[in-house]
């Protein structure tokens, strides 16, 4: 940690409920595993952080994947620098989740802000006794994130698209995922501590050092707002005609 920040970033976590979000930021906010009281949302935080001699203010932001605060949600989107979306290795359905659910609605709510996909609590995928006493798990491998990566990514590709890639990405995920520059995946494990840092580094690099293709993005994205001002300017200068 370390002061004079140069600017702020705020970071929104996201993913289905139970998949460890909460836990991720507790371990990593205070270098500890919560092993009493977890709560259900995480208290925003903020901090100065320093990554690669560069000081940024990061600002945290804990969300509740339950659908009952489908609505509620997405409020905390506004003015986030960067999403963590987080979802389970051994939890099938928050990773089918991530393409049914999450990327869309990131793309719908904070289109072209920059995504880091997490998988969480790998310290259970190869963990024998808990996949003994959770016989219906199926644990999710890399190769099978690779390509979620690569999903968004090209979230804003057409579905033909995607479906010419689908037998390489398979294959050659890793390989085609440093190609075409995709968002950071990490996996970590809040309980050993493992890549939890790692995370947020890799979220904060993502802002401070965005790819060219981010850097279009964002381009487009002011532009689109200079438009939209003109045609409301010009409405009010038509009105008071």
């Amino acid at each position: 940690m370390a002061s004079n920040a140069s600017r702020f970033i705020k970071c929104v976590t996201v993913g289905d409920g139970a998949v460890g979000k909460t836990c991720m930021l507790i371990c990593y906010t205070s270098n500890k595993f919560p092993t009493d009281y977890i709560p259900t949302v995480f208290d925003n935080f903020s901090a100065n952080v320093v990554v690669e001699g560069t000081t940024v203010n990061l600002g945290l932001w804990d969300t509740a994947g339950q659908e009952d605060y489908n609505r509620l949600r997405p409020l905390s989107y506004r003015g986030a620098d960067v999403f963590v979306l987080a979802f389970s290795l051994v939890s099938g359905a928050s990773y089918e989740n991530v393409l049914k659910k999450w990327i869309p609605e990131l793309q719908h709510f904070a289109p072209g802000v920059p995504v880091v996909l997490v998988g969480t609590k790998l310290d259970l995928r190869q963990d024998k006794y808990y996949l003994a006493d959770h016989p219906g798990v199926v644990p999710v491998t890399s190769e099978q994130v690779h390509y979620l990566s690569l999903l968004a990514v090209y979230r804003e590709f057409n579905r033909q698209c995607l479906l010419k890639m689908f037998g390489f990405v398979h294959n050659q995920g890793e390989e085609l995922r440093k190609l075409v520059g995709a968002a950071s995946y990490i996996e970590c494990s809040s309980k050993t501590q493992q890549n939890v840092k790692s995370v947020f580094d890799a979220a904060i690099r993502v802002v401070i050092k965005p790819s060219p293709k981010q850097q279009e993005k964002k381009k487009k994205k002011k532009q689109r707002r200079g438009c939209l001002l003109n045609i409301m300017c010009g409405r009010n200068i038509v009105r008071h005609k």
